[in-house]
């Protein structure tokens, strides 16, 4: 695998172009934007979504798919509400190669995990997924990290943390795809409630409990879709939970506490140009955990508020009245 592409040239696909350039792989990064293509080639800055970073040089930016088929490796970092899109548009390009998708979340529509769209759109896919605690901001100026990797075929995934893994983008494999999802899937609609309860000023101690009862959904989830509650443990699950859940880098985080403090979701929406993919999953994980007959309640309370009209004060009141129950895991 010498040549790798990534798809989406956002703030998460070009820290990846930037992390894997700075350790010498060769990459080319696809861009749905021609000012962004434009901007990356020739003032070396992604100036609409990394803004002030200085990018490699080796990096190459193309609007143009044609220019990607002779890559050997594809990471997706298109919004999770655009993977399907995305791979529609790419079959024949991604036929019988390896792919990876970087996209956190679950597709509104079906309820489905991303690689369960991969594999509708191309039944015999190749795909891995890559999640884990990363701000893009951070990984684009070189701090390091650890991500997981989650992929069936252990030799193929193998290959693959080679080619991505580095001295700053340490990275973990597991075969266990599912539990990779679902962290980093639902620690966004978590971190949504954790702003919440920041915004409103409720206390910390409040906020870790939240927290830590959201890390138990994501573990009732989880057994439910037959994946290891000890995957949860590793980056895909704590580590990505925690980062999200406690700084105001995180969409979803800065979501919560703007909305605390009696913002309406429409306001800020229309401040930004990126997606926060926790509004979109906390619609889509009512479907998933009504499918697997699953109790999320903060999930539940957090899509109630956003997409139901129900009030914050309505939603508080539900979740101390709830049942007193044996804490676990």
């Amino acid at each position: 695998m010498k040549k790798i592409a990534i798809i989406g040239a956002g703030a998460w696909g070009t820290a990846l172009a930037q992390s894997l350039a700075n350790a010498g792989r060769d990459v080319l990064l696809w861009a749905r934007e021609n000012n962004v293509v434009e901007s990356i080639n020739h003032h070396h800055e992604n100036s609409l979504y990394l803004k002030g970073v200085r990018l490699n040089e080796m990096i190459k930016a193309t609007h143009n798919m044609d220019d990607i088929g002779h890559c050997d490796i594809f990471l997706i970092s298109t919004p999770a509400q655009h993977v399907r899109t995305t791979l529609e548009s790419m079959k024949n390009i991604l036929a019988g190669k390896p792919f990876v998708i970087c996209a956190k979340g679950i597709e509104i529509n079906t309820g489905l995990m991303m690689t369960e769209v991969a594999h509708q759109v191309i039944p015999d896919a190749k795909v891995g997924v890559l999640s884990g605690p990363t701000f893009a901001s951070e990984i684009a100026r070189g701090l390091p990290c650890a991500v997981t990797l989650g992929m069936k075929d252990k030799n193929l995934g193998e290959e693959i943390v080679g080619v991505i893994g580095s001295r700053t983008l340490r990275t973990y494999l597991t075969e266990d795809v599912i539990g990779a999802q679902i962290g980093g899937a639902v620690k966004n609609v978590i971190a949504i409630a954790s702003g919440v309860v920041q915004g409103r000023k409720m206390g910390e101690s409040a906020r870790c409990a939240l927290v830590t009862r959201g890390l138990t959904e994501m573990g009732r989830l989880a057994t439910a879709m037959g994946a290891k509650k000890s995957t949860l443990m590793g980056m895909c699950g704590v580590g990505d939970l925690i980062l999200t859940c406690s700084s105001m880098q995180s969409r979803n985080f800065s979501l919560g506490v703007a909305l605390g403090e009696g913002k309406t979701l429409e306001e800020i929406l229309g401040e930004r140009i990126a997606v926060t993919e926790g509004v979109h999953t906390a619609k889509a994980l009512q479907v998933m955990a009504k499918n697997h007959a699953v109790d999320m309640p903060i999930s539940k309370a957090v899509n109630d508020f956003l997409n139901e009209g129900i009030a914050i004060e309505e939603i508080v009141e539900k979740l101390l009245d709830r049942p007193l129950r044996k804490e676990n895991i």
